[in-house]
């Protein structure tokens, strides 16, 4: 891949797509194509062939994807499974029908089963049953995998797929409704920290950049308490209090959107399908790779974490009535070490970052 190769990202404007194009262009790539929604709606086939066929991409990247947490995941069943595997069918196989030497496909490490031996092997794939809160978006993942799996073998294609564990960091999702646990976390505390100070300036400030529901900060205060109620952040008389869902005993492993990006420029710069496959030669199909740290904590953990960082000095309360979620899974990165590549940004240092970052 020339410097001047032409790269479409599909995402570019996600966090995953923004990291990858930002590592990209560190690097001196200067040929990167992009288009945002209102430009290339990649739900509509037509739209995407014509898009190939006029800017015809060497390269592709799909990082395009409707993505949430378990909230978004248990409310949005349908729009998960269907808008998923339109954006992978288009994407890929117009990259088949025009030639495009290379593609890069982002799954998620939700693929897994909810059961299985940890740390989690590529080989656990399928093994038994998935977590029900985010099993359609998991089944869109598999099949995109097995897609380019599929077209590799009929058509000698070099699409490589890989499987990250979370991640967070800089152009991360703060939607209270929509957001994963790590961008939610540092939200309700940073407003429950600007509750905690009567900061109603700082308060919305964040309303008016993020409205919740079409709340902003220019709404009355009592509806801006109103809202900031139903999603967990009340204030009483003595205290602020951030509810937070599930026991907080689960476990999750956490990587820096740079990290990730690193990395994804990393395989696809050296590393081909085969060179994946070539690892695991008794089982020729494991052409994706787990993108990782190797290293998982308790979201009660995780939560008090964020709450130094932040510098909250309210109360958690964990509502156990919500949904946990998989208890465990941590990503087996042993096969991307193997392949030349391992994670540098600690957790504590990665979201002082983006604290710093969203704070601002």
């Amino acid at each position: 891949m020339n410097k001047d190769s032409k790269i479409f990202i599909a995402g570019h404007t996600g966090l995953v797509g923004s990291a990858i194009m930002h590592n990209l262009q560190i690097k001196g790539y200067s040929n990167i194509i992009t288009r945002t929604h209102s430009e290339l709606d990649l739900l509509e086939q037509n739209a995407v062939i014509t898009f190939f066929e006029e800017e015809k991409p060497e390269y592709v990247i799909l990082a395009a994807a409707k993505v949430g947490g378990i909230v978004a995941n248990s409310l949005y069943r349908g729009q998960f499974i269907y808008e998923n595997l339109q954006i992978q069918n288009n994407v890929i196989h117009q990259a088949y029908i025009h030639g495009v030497k290379k593609l890069l496909f982002l799954g998620s490490s939700c693929i897994y089963p909810k059961h299985t031996p940890q740390p989690i092997t590529e080989e656990c794939l399928l093994t038994s049953a998935l977590e029900p809160s985010n099993e359609p978006y998991a089944i869109a993942k598999i099949a995109g995998l097995k897609m380019c799996e599929a077209y590799n073998q009929q058509y000698s294609t070099d699409y490589i797929v890989v499987m990250p564990s979370n991640l967070y960091g800089e152009n991360d999702n703060y939607d209270l409704e929509n957001s994963h646990v790590l961008p939610a976390l540092i939200r309700k505390m940073h407003l429950g920290k600007c509750l905690q100070n009567n900061d109603w300036a700082a308060l919305r400030s964040d309303l008016n950049r993020l409205p919740i529901e079409g709340i902003t900060g220019e709404a009355k205060e009592e509806d801006q308490l109103e809202i900031l109620a139903k999603y967990g952040i009340c204030k009483t008389e003595a205290k602020v209090v951030v509810t937070l869902w599930g026991t907080g005993l689960p476990f999750r492993e956490f990587l820096h959107a740079d990290d990730m990006a690193a990395a994804c420029t990393y395989l696809f710069e050296k590393i081909s399908a085969k060179d994946i496959q070539a690892l695991k030669p008794e089982n020729p199909k494991l052409n994706f790779v787990n993108l990782g740290t190797g290293k998982d904590l308790r979201i009660k953990d995780l939560a008090e974490l964020v709450k130094d960082i932040v510098g909250f000095d309210g109360e958690l309360f964990w509502d156990t009535s919500k949904p946990d979620g998989t208890y465990k899974k941590l990503l087996n990165v042993s096969k991307l070490n193997k392949l030349g590549w391992k994670g540098s940004i600690k957790l504590e240092d990665g979201i002082r970052m983006v604290y710093n970052n969203f704070s601002k």
